[in-house]
């Protein structure tokens, strides 16, 4: 600044933060925030939902194996009333959050109203633009992968195939091709896609494929028939073609084995279908052509994009978190912005004087 006179800027720790995690990743998801938050210098309370809340107690045994001191990393069960005190307490001084939108929108607004830091992480309708010079064979993997794995119960799952024609066709019967082999039932017996999480969630899932039938959309396969032996929640992949923007299928988060084609005649109608949806969280584009591709990169209004990579979940030094009311908030998950969000800034001017150095001075500063 001056001779003799240094600023420099530090980051210190907020204080005890809050982290409220879903069901669909019971480990992985705490795990964006807490190593991140613990290494900047706080103190942690896990809330997992009330569906699967054994493997936060795992991770807290670890925590404590490891040496970890007792009060750093803590575990609090509940429901909407737990939520409530973590969002209202004056002591908490940030919440993370993973869930549906309209959940997310409420942790923001009440956890901002209370003073707080707020990184709440909504859902999701996860285009996928295959345009006519793609590889048809790998977006038809991709789909199945993307679109079926852990039984599209994941915020980045692809639910929304826009395909560019004169492709449609082709990619359809590839993709059908693929979901004939796929066995859903147990997975520890061999199987590739396992049930859904609860029965009302099943039914709920259910329901979307009869409003699509319903709506007009054209029923390509149908998981609702699918025969399972043993105990579980089953809904097989189902397959919708000839889908409108206009249809629920297509507007609204399922969070299951349903995959909705929507055909268009351009790259720039397609552009436009993904920009204007509600949601921002993730996108892909499959094509050979590079131009179009760092142009979907720089065009399209998603959080996070994948060039010929269906799920483009960033590691961890990057970033992970959508656009649009795919997040409330100013910071995605871990990497730089993680850091940001967990610590507060604090510039420090400083002036060692020579000792001999005296006098009052009531002016500003002399630089000197």
């Amino acid at each position: 600044m001056s001779t003799g006179v240094d600023v420099y800027s530090i980051r210190q720790a907020l204080g005890p933060v809050a982290i409220i995690s879903p069901f669909n990743f019971p480990a992985m998801v705490p795990m964006w925030f807490f190593p991140v938050a613990i290494a900047c210098g706080n103190t942690v309370i896990v809330k997992p939902s009330e569906k699967d809340p054994s493997a936060a107690i795992f991770m807290a045994e670890l925590w404590k194996k490891a040496g970890l001191p007792d009060g750093v990393f803590n575990v609090v069960h509940g429901d909407k009333e737990s939520v409530d005190a973590l969002l209202t307490h004056p002591g908490i001084k940030s919440v993370s959050f993973v869930g549906s939108t309209p959940i997310a929108r409420y942790v923001y607004e009440t956890g901002t109203k209370s003073g707080k830091r707020v990184q709440a992480l909504g859902g999701a309708k996860n285009h996928m633009v295959v345009l006519p010079d793609a590889d048809l064979e790998l977006a038809a993997d991709a789909a199945i992968n993307a679109g079926f794995g852990s039984a599209g119960e994941r915020c980045m799952a692809i639910s929304a195939l826009v395909v560019v024609e004169p492709v449609a066709d082709v990619l359809i019967e590839k993709i059908r091709s693929r979901m004939a082999k796929i066995k859903t039932g147990d997975g520890t017996k061999g199987s590739d896609m396992g049930p859904l999480v609860t029965r009302v969630h099943r039914d709920k899932v259910a329901s979307y494929i009869d409003a699509g039938v319903k709506e007009g959309a054209t029923l390509v396969e149908d998981g609702r028939t699918v025969k399972v032996d043993g105990n579980g929640f089953w809904l097989g992949p189902t397959l919708f073609d000839n889908v409108k923007p206009s249809m629920s299928i297509y507007n609204e988060e399922i969070f299951g084995p349903v995959l909705s084609v929507i055909r268009v005649k351009s790259y720039d109608e397609a552009l436009d279908l993904v920009n204007k949806h509600e949601y921002g969280n993730g996108t892909a584009i499959f094509t050979n052509d590079g131009g179009a591709a760092r142009r979907y990169q720089n065009e399209v209004e998603v959080g996070m994009v994948g060039i010929n990579v269906p799920i483009p979940v960033p590691m961890a030094y990057y970033s992970f978190g959508g656009w649009k009311n795919s997040l409330f908030g100013d910071s995605h998950a871990h990497g730089t912005e993680g850091v940001h969000f967990f610590t507060r800034g604090k510039v420090v001017t400083s002036r060692w004087l020579d000792p001999s150095h005296g006098g009052i001075n009531l002016g500003f500063p002399q630089n000197t």
